[in-house]
């Protein structure tokens, strides 16, 4: 762990101040759009437009690296972020929000995909794991601390919005001034669509109802706090809810899926999630069972992206598991797109706020149906030869997904070796 810390600090610290900034304008625009009387429909096409963006800068991102190179893709794209998050105050306009979180998705997502062939260059076989585990670490607390600091200032002024642009700044002088070396940079091309789906059809049809889920959350949480009249106080401690749940929760389950039928894992998680979702449809107004929900909530759909994956490696060659990610990662992209969307649209009806939750427990009952289903369909896989589970965020890009997969087949590998 101390080896890791040595090696990749400067990028540690500056990929939280980065998810610090990230998580205060996600839920700042949430509550700014109550401000600002935008309907909860212009709210969702704005928080959806975040994921668009995000798809498409995963795609073009490798490219930009190899052309110009990681020192200058991370310090023009965080440069741009920084910008943006002042145009959101000046500007308040759905259309000009709504570009602004194209924009701020497709920065967001390169930098990603280039911190994390940082990370990869930095790491060793020996504490590849650790790395990963710091990464994902890293990037909850900064979400979490950017709920606290929107309790620092009024979220209808200026000072809320010049927070996060000034730490985005900040977040690139320790990388671009480590005087760790960069890294060359190389991705597999991705699987095709149809060929993943043979393999797995429960990997892609969960990943894609899992993209509406997480994108309800990270883009429409704040919104809906907003519409539930709860305070900027409740709203931030609600949103950081999720996101503690994800943490506490992940590691508990990801030991039990390496001991039992994944399938039946997938059927149980997703169970408990549209519980938890139907708690707080019915009892979101009692604001303790509120936190109580999106703990559960959190905790049961981020343990379902990494399940998914694992799932789906159990019928890949190792050779074959990079390239699946990422497809997967694609296909999750495309549910993100239309989960917001779909989540406004619902809430601006007679359900109100209460279909923000109604949503999340439809697509947790439609994925547990369909793993049930899948399981009368295929034989499981012997619990002795599967894979590994190896945690993984749904905010991880396909280099940080192809990380875990190697990760996975080294720990596999020597565990083969000293049997």
């Amino acid at each position: 762990m101390l080896q890791v810390l040595s090696s990749a600090w400067a990028l540690l610290l500056g990929m939280c101040l980065l998810m610090v900034g990230n998580g205060m304008q996600g839920t700042l625009l949430g509550i700014r759009g109550g401000i600002e009387d935008f309907s909860t429909f212009q709210m969702s096409v704005v928080m959806s437009a975040y994921f668009l963006g995000f798809l498409g800068g995963s795609r073009m991102a490798p490219g930009m690296i190899r052309r110009v190179g990681h020192v200058r893709v991370f310090a023009a794209l965080a440069s741009l972020i920084s910008a943006v998050m002042i145009i959101y105050p000046t500007f308040p306009n759905t259309i000009v929000w709504s570009l602004g979180r194209v924009l701020i998705g497709f920065c967001f997502s390169a930098v990603y995909v280039t911190a994390e062939s940082w990370l990869n260059n930095a790491a060793t076989n020996e504490n590849r794991g650790q790395a990963l585990s710091l990464y994902m670490i890293v990037q909850t607390l900064g979400i979490v601390i950017a709920q606290a600091l929107l309790l620092t200032a009024d979220p209808s002024g200026f000072v809320l919005f010049v927070i996060p642009s000034v730490l985005v700044s900040i977040a690139v002088t320790p990388i671009l001034l480590s005087i760790s070396p960069t890294p060359a940079f190389d991705t597999t091309k991705p699987m095709s669509l149809r060929e993943l789906a043979g393999y797995s059809p429960l990997g892609c049809v969960g990943m894609f109802l899992l993209g509406g889920v997480f994108s309800a959350q990270f883009g429409m949480a704040s919104v809906y706090g907003a519409e539930a009249g709860l305070s900027v106080a409740q709203i931030s401690t609600f949103v950081a809810m999720f996101f503690v749940g994800a943490v506490i929760l992940q590691y508990p389950i990801g030991y039990i899926s390496d001991r039992m039928d994944r399938r039946a894992l997938i059927v149980m998680v997703s169970l408990v999630g549209a519980g938890g979702s139907v708690l707080g449809m019915m009892l979101g107004h009692v604001f303790p069972i509120l936190l109580v929900s999106a703990f559960v909530v959190g905790g049961m759909s981020n343990p379902l992206y990494s399940l998914l994956i694992a799932h789906t490696n159990d019928f890949l060659q190792h050779e074959d598991m990079a390239a699946a990610s990422g497809g997967m990662i694609f296909i999750n992209g495309l549910g993100a797109i239309l989960g917001p969307i779909i989540t406004g649209w619902l809430m601006g009806t007679a359900l109100g706020p209460g279909a923000f939750y109604l949503f999340t427990a439809l697509l947790f009952v439609l994925l547990a149906a369909y793993a049930a289903y899948r399981a009368t369909q295929r034989a499981a896989v012997p619990v002795e030869e599967t894979g590994n589970y190896v945690p993984i965020y749904a905010s991880a890009t396909a280099v940080a997904v192809e990380i875990a997969q190697e990760y996975a087949i080294e720990t596999e590998q020597e565990g083969e070796s000293n049997q």
